[in-house]
């Protein structure tokens, strides 16, 4: 036992020099390939093996967005995944039958560390505030809706300031006036 008053903590090995271990429980982060959306986002307690979570991560895809995935790309810490043939698993460093589409996505497959590292920092979920097992699934889904709303925000202001558009002006002007006793 790691914490006496989160007993669902666990020791998760990173395998990097300046960070060798973190304690917590693992975390599955799904997104798109081309704008980095989060499409999926659970966590997983007890600290299973990379490979053994892909089965719920991608079920969790399905059931959420109604579509199945056809090509998913991982790193090498999903060996032995043991995915259904309905799905292309294509795995960086291995060499198979790779053409230069799929090169591309699997260079594009690093984006999802700054991704991760955005809803650590940004997100909070370097951090939880909730307690228990239910709370930490809530808090890794929370995190990626929070991490798209961001996103969503950012192009929106984008394109206000391309229009001249002042949001803040917008919203005070139109405000309805209310008195007190009304």
């Amino acid at each position: 036992m790691y914490s006496i008053h989160a007993p669902e903590v666990e020791c998760i090995a990173k395998g990097k020099a300046h960070k060798s271990y973190e304690f917590g429980v693992k975390g599955g982060v799904v997104s798109t390939s081309k704008k980095s959306f989060v499409v999926g986002m659970k966590s997983f307690p007890g600290n299973p093996y990379d490979g053994h979570t892909l089965t719920a991560s991608l079920e969790q895809i399905h059931k959420l967005t109604g579509i199945a995935s056809k090509e998913v790309y991982v790193d090498r810490g999903y060996q032995g995944h043991g995915v259904t043939d309905t799905v292309k698993v294509w795995m960086t460093g291995v060499k198979q039958e790779v053409t230069v589409a799929i090169k591309k996505k699997l260079k594009r497959r690093s984006a999802m560390e700054p991704v991760i590292g955005h809803m650590k920092n940004d997100g909070h979920l370097g951090r939880n505030f909730l307690k228990g097992v239910a709370d930490d699934v809530m808090n890794a889904l929370l995190c990626g809706v929070g991490y798209n709303l961001r996103k969503i925000l950012r192009q929106l202001a984008l394109l206000c300031a391309r229009f001249g558009i002042n949001l803040n002006r917008l919203l005070i002007d139109n405000r309805p006036n209310l008195q007190l006793g009304d």
